[in-house]
């Protein structure tokens, strides 16, 4: 015989209670995005290499490393999609999207990076996303945490705390910028060799690291606050002031930073509290939904300045903190004791599913042992199809008005 085919690393199948989880997760953040108003968006899986390529950065892990690319028939390089944001920007400069701003955005799907596969982390993952195109005002920052605030909420998890810093505006960023790389420029030999290539291109960066190497310069490196323009401080005051007046609880996280330089602004992260369950359950790798602000991201696709400030979280991370959600029962099961009457059986069931009701069929094994089976199954409303003296009967097990219901319906 011929060897079965296994799943490729960093893949999964997902069945039973954690099928019902990852289910769980995604219905929970489509029923709050319309609290929030954000318009569906379904995006190609497959891009141009260079959207992701120019938007995310060559020098970054994630394109010169992670990538899933290839070249197809025609010769051209496309990439399986690592990210949504990209994806999002290009298809609001090339469909016109502008003429709907401020967009507010949400997808979910597979999102693809080849990198070691680890406790909620695959090489095919899955995300939810949420996005604003085209508001610059700090009010978007707001809503789109306190939207992913009660999408936490909802799910059920808990401790788990909103992380917040600032990046400041371009020039507030950029002089930031000057201030750490002399800082670190005095150290570098005692860098991590991976800090040390950073150090240039892209200082931010060291402040995310680690290597315990860099951590103890990294704690008294300069902070964003001490070069924020008046309107950086501002709009970073309004987040904040709106956070609170929403009732979202969040901490200041300075060395919470964003290396490519079309971030601005707000940056985030939720985080589990340390000690927590939510902890437990992630290990190490803890961050649970986050994002930013990112006005110059659009302008390295070829489009105008355009503020824009959105957030991702990982819908396998998630559905691990969500728990266990086992597989509902059916509100109705339509047994069939004899088996002559199982078109009549077929028949109701179509119309107790067209009534609203999750309705199964137990119509296989001894006639004799169906009904006890659809009782041990746990289903408090049972019909059961029946010939006596060679007359239909229908025996129905539920509650008077659930019986009245079910029998309008059968009418």
């Amino acid at each position: 015989m011929s060897k079965t085919p296994q799943a490729i690393r960093g893949t999964q199948d997902i069945f039973g209670p954690d099928a019902e989880a990852f289910a769980f997760v995604v219905e929970t953040f489509e029923r709050v995005r319309k609290l929030y108003r954000f318009r569906r968006v379904e995006m190609p899986v497959f891009e141009k290499t260079e959207v992701f390529s120019r938007a995310i950065g060559e020098t970054t892990d994630v394109v010169s490393k992670e990538m899933y690319s290839f070249d197809d028939r025609g010769g051209e390089s496309l990439t399986l999609r690592p990210e949504f944001t990209a994806g999002i920007a290009r298809a609001y400069l090339s469909n016109g999207w502008q003429q709907h701003a401020p967009l507010k955005v949400a997808t979910h799907g597979p999102l693809f990076r080849y990198e070691r596969p680890q406790k909620g982390r695959y090489r095919q993952f899955h995300q939810i996303d949420a996005e604003i195109l085209g508001a610059a005002e700090p009010q978007a920052d707001v809503e789109l945490l306190a939207m992913a605030d009660q999408i936490i909420r909802e799910l059920g998890i808990e401790g788990v705390t909103l992380h917040l810093n600032t990046l400041g505006d371009g020039d507030s960023r950029e002089a930031w910028r000057a201030a750490l790389v002399e800082h670190f420029r005095a150290v570098k030999d005692e860098l991590s060799e991976d800090s040390q290539e950073r150090l240039e291109k892209n200082p931010l960066r060291i402040l995310d690291s680690k290597d315990p190497r860099d951590r103890r310069f990294v704690a008294d490196a300069p902070k964003i606050d001490a070069y924020l323009s008046d309107d950086a401080r501002d709009f970073f005051d309004a987040v904040t002031a709106g956070l609170d007046a929403a009732g979202v609880k969040w901490t200041r996280a300075e060395s919470l930073v964003r290396g490519l330089d079309y971030y601005r602004h707000t940056a985030f992260e939720f985080i589990p509290d340390e000690g927590s369950e939510a902890a437990g359950k992630l290990g190490s790798q803890s961050t649970i939904l986050g994002g930013g602000r990112y006005d110059g991201l659009m302008e390295s696709l070829g489009g105008a300045p355009t503020p824009a400030v959105g957030w991702a979280a990982g819908i396998e991370r998630l559905a691990m903190l969500v728990g266990d959600k086992g597989e509902p029962n059916a509100d109705v099961i339509v047994v069939v004791e004899n088996d002559d009457l199982i078109q009549r059986a077929i028949a109701a069931i179509g119309k107790l599913r067209a009534g609203g009701h999750s309705a199964e069929l137990m119509a296989s094994g001894s006639p004799r042992k169906r009904f006890d089976k659809a009782v041990k199954a746990g289903a408090d409303k049972i019909v059961a199809f029946d010939l006596r003296d060679g007359v239909e009967h229908v025996r129905i097990k539920a509650d008077d008005h659930a019986r009245s219901a079910i029998e309008k319906l059968l009418d």
